[in-house]
């Protein structure tokens, strides 16, 4: 029945990354056409939730949505991950971007549309057409030949004002368009500007419509680098203060700090941590290709659990009603009564309450229709999609990994991605147990000197110390016991339990990179390796 559950075993032909999505988006699909979409269909789920699933939809590559109040670097911040400007960017102090840019791989550049892109059954936006001309007007698809846009796709979104004015100008449904964004995409970038941080009523909104999606969201707060490390402090600690009234979710979210744009730093003394934070959120935005499949497979199975409760809630109104009097009464009465509603569901079917949908939305959709006309509960259909959940769902999983460990690993190359993976302006390059990998003489050897004269203090035997008297020097550190039986092993290169001066000075060089913050290799890299260990050293390996 399903032609991807046959391929798993270990004979069928791998034809590379491309074969492996192909096999996984078709299970996908699969699953969805067969499993889910009747139910959706039968309890009305695209009215109230979210429109039907299209095969652009399980085809498209990676996409990242970006939304924050006006300049706080949204536009710059894709012009710096591509490296290159792209048609219909517009950056400024004032808000500039007024329309939402899906920014997308092209062989030549151009934009094209709202009207002309949500006919296109190539993208993944044909359903973007129910928010009306006033969206599909300030909507558009700017396309570039760039290399990290053959991996991933950017959303840039309008500037988010504060008050009433703006929300009422837009002609359309902001939040519900940024809604339906959130649940198509992999990541959602909110950005912060260091001298803005104050959260404005439809930014406060704009981020409640993410419900359900907070394992997507990341944070920057961007222009780090404009306020000194004692004001860093207090911005950061105001704007976790700030997120925590508004994404109501018990972990902490990951924050990057920086400055994300080509310029020089305003200031440098937090140089360090803008350029770990950077790596953090590259690697992450570099993970999402190899990720897709998983989050996919993710988002459908969020999708089935909605779907499910939302027949439950739907049959439940059928059964309520009456068959000939007092039908509108008894609707008021049932959409006030939702909140008991959901408690009930709940423990009769055993959900989780995090499974239902908000309760004043539903109470005000629900306002619009018929209940009679909804449909009594049609256990099969309920059974098919647990059946998918249970086996079906387990078995693409299954089949995901397997894939995954047979492939080259995929992330997104180009642009800045490329100007932190090699070279000296790679993060780290020439720091802890890096430093001195490309010179000559042993790294060790500047501070040996010092490292000597505590060495003949310990009395040392024959030219060595045993291990006895080398901890009562390393235990110095205050380091714990699990690190420096890591660094005792080492810098003991020959295996003979005791330290020559050589040996002796590379422990105390391992103890300073560990005390500098860095973490230990695994392997001691030949840079670090004592000249008089060299050979015997790589004999023995």
């Amino acid at each position: 029945m399903f032609s991807w559950l046959g391929k798993q075993g270990g004979g069928r032909e791998r034809g590379g990354g491309t074969d492996v999505v192909q096999t996984v988006t078709g299970g996908l699909r699969d699953l969805y056409l067969r499993k889910l979409l009747p139910l959706e269909e039968h309890y009305r789920f695209h009215e109230f939730h979210s429109p039907a699933l299209e095969e652009a939809d399980f085809e498209n590559k990676p996409m990242v949505l970006l939304v924050g109040q006006y300049s706080t670097g949204k536009t710059t911040f894709i012009r710096y991950l591509l490296e290159q400007d792209f048609p219909g960017m517009r950056i400024g102090p004032e808000p500039t971007t007024d329309s939402f840019i899906a920014v997308m791989y092209g062989e030549t550049e151009g934009n094209v549309p709202g009207n002309a892109l949500v006919v296109d059954p190539k993208k993944p936006f044909r359903k973007l057409s129910r928010f009306g001309n006033a969206f599909l007007n300030r909507f558009m698809c700017s396309q570039l030949p760039n290399q990290v846009l053959k991996s991933i796709s950017i959303i840039d979104s309008p500037g988010i004002l504060s008050g009433e004015k703006q929300r009422i100008s837009r002609g359309y449904d902001f939040c519900q368009v940024l809604q339906w964004f959130a649940e198509r995409v992999d990541r959602i970038i909110l950005l912060f500007d260091a001298h803005k941080l104050d959260i404005s009523d439809e930014f406060s909104e704009a981020i409640k419509s993410f419900r359900g999606q907070d394992d997507k969201i990341r944070v920057v707060l961007n222009k780090a680098d404009q306020v000194d490390t004692q004001q860093l402090m207090r911005v950061y600690g105001a704007l976790m203060w700030s997120l925590g009234k508004v994404i109501d979710t018990p972990e902490v979210l990951r924050v990057y700090i920086g400055s994300f744009w080509a310029h020089p730093l305003r200031n440098t003394d937090n140089r360090r941590l803008f350029e770990a934070e950077a790596q953090d959120l590259f690697k992450d935005i570099q993970s999402l290709p190899q990720k897709a499949a998983v989050r996919k497979l993710n988002d459908l199975i969020k999708r089935a659990r909605l779907a499910k409760v939302h027949a439950y809630i739907i049959s439940y109104l059928k059964k309520e009603m009456p068959s000939v009097f007092g039908k509108e009464n008894k609707k008021k009465e049932l959409i006030n009564k939702l909140p008991e509603i959901y408690i009930q569901l709940q423990r009769e079917y055993h959900i989780s309450a995090g499974d239902f949908p908000e309760v004043k939305k539903m109470q005000e959709l629900l306002e619009n229709y018929d209940f009679t006309k909804f449909h009594s509960l049609k256990p099969k259909l309920i059974e098919t999609v647990d059946n998918m959940l249970a086996n079906k769902i387990a078995s693409l999983m299954n089949l995901i990994r397997q894939e995954e460990s047979n492939m080259p690993t995929e992330i997104v190359h180009g642009g800045a991605f490329d100007g932190t993976m090699a070279g000296p302006f790679g993060h780290g390059y020439g720091e802890g147990a890096k430093e001195g990998a490309d010179e000559e003489e042993w790294v060790v050897a500047k501070d040996k000197p010092a490292y000597d004269e505590i060495f003949y203090t310990l009395s040392p035997v024959n030219g060595k110390i045993s291990g006895i008297s080398a901890k009562k020097e390393m235990v110095t550190s205050k380091l714990p016991n699990s690190v420096l039986g890591k660094i005792w092993k080492l810098a003991d290169c020959d295996g003979d339990g005791m330290l020559d001066d050589e040996e002796f000075a590379l422990a105390k060089h391992l103890i300073k990179i560990k005390l500098d913050g860095y973490e230990l290799p695994g392997t001691l890299p030949s840079h670090l390796v004592p000249p008089s260990h060299r050979k015997p050293f790589q004999t023995a390996e």
